[in-house]
């Protein structure tokens, strides 16, 4: 055996011992979360009750739900602004046809699915064919979903159909606590997110085109219906959010949801997907969103704070967290310099 082979193999239990610099935004988020629930224990008798942290999904299933949509959306480098006002459109739709056209929600569930399914893909359509800017057509969709729920209706529309209130009010018993349905199926989302990102050629053509466009139309993926399949699947995990929503306030309204498209955006980006595109984990989310959750229960918990320290606690966070991605990838780009 050749010197220069003898030093490969030497070489290559270390380098593959070595931390792949991919994982450490997702490590600081979860290093972040443990350490916060410790404090949390510290600081307020109680706050370590398995119910508490099961509470965090069922009280932001709605939330988990549209930012594992985001999530993708940003890991091809895109952002989708218009996730809030999908959501209060879906409501109001929903709650309109239970309630004044006399329809069974599983016959109206799955006809906002497919609108906003159809949604998101004409809005990715109109990024993808004319190479317009996510932004400012994520933007204008934003005020046409919400500019069409407000037509539908001003007022709140309470729901009270049977079907439900029953799953409404149903808790999943798990020994050491319970969850609800919208809990539930925000657990499934996340399931089939990861699934979709790294076991389908869907989920590979996403973040190849986040770390080069260019590059994965050169590898013959196909660029351009990713694209538009990106941002269908965000419209219908917004509208899916909205049917979670439906069950948690048992109404459609106009002015729900409104800014939790930043919520998601908020989210994904201190679950550790990089907001360049590229690198990110849909189980980095949802801690994202469970930090989210457990910054709102310990000012809950504390009893003396008002709840704007929410919003300045997540802004703080996630300029912290867009510093971190700035500096993860400024030592990435050396370490390929170097290479």
């Amino acid at each position: 055996m050749s010197s220069t082979a003898r030093a490969r193999n030497s070489a290559s239990p270390a380098s593959s011992r070595r931390l792949d610099p991919r994982h450490l935004p997702l490590l600081v988020t979860l290093a972040l979360f443990l350490a916060m629930a410790v404090i949390g224990g510290i600081l307020y008798p109680g706050f370590l009750s398995p119910q508490v942290f099961l509470n965090l999904l069922v009280d932001n299933a709605f939330l988990c739900v549209a930012a594992v949509g985001a999530t993708f959306v940003i890991l091809t480098g895109g952002i989708d602004l218009s996730v809030g006002a999908v959501i209060a459109f879906t409501t109001v739709l929903l709650a309109m046809l239970v309630q004044q056209f006399g329809w069974h929600p599983l016959a109206a569930i799955p006809v906002v699915l497919a609108m906003g399914s159809a949604f998101g893909a004409a809005m990715g359509v109109l990024i993808q064919r004319y190479r317009l800017q996510p932004f400012v057509v994520t933007l204008a969709g934003m005020f046409l979903a919400r500019g069409a729920a407000t037509l539908l209706s001003v007022d709140s529309i309470g729901i009270d159909h049977p079907f439900y209130t029953t799953l409404s009010y149903v808790r999943i018993p798990l020994g050491f606590g319970s969850l609800s349905i919208g809990a539930v199926l925000a657990l499934l989302v996340v399931a089939a997110g990861i699934w979709i990102a790294h076991a389908t050629r869907f989920g590979r053509t996403v973040y190849a085109i986040g770390g080069s466009e260019t590059s994965a139309r050169l590898m013959g993926l196909p660029v351009d219906s990713t694209l538009v399949g990106v941002y269908a699947l965000s419209g219908f995990c917004s509208a899916l959010a909205g049917v979670v929503y439906t069950f948690y306030m048992l109404s459609g309204y106009s002015q729900h949801a409104l800014g939790l498209e930043l919520d998601a955006v908020a989210a994904v980006v201190i679950g550790g997907t990089m907001l360049a595109g590229g690198t990110g984990y849909v189980i980095g989310t949802l801690i994202g969103v469970l930090i989210l959750g457990l910054i709102q229960t310990m000012i809950v918990f504390d009893g003396t704070l008002s709840s704007w320290w929410t919003r300045i606690a997540i802004g703080l966070l996630l300029f912290v967290f867009c510093v971190l991605q700035r500096l993860f990838d400024l030592r990435r780009r050396r370490r390929g310099m170097t290479s």
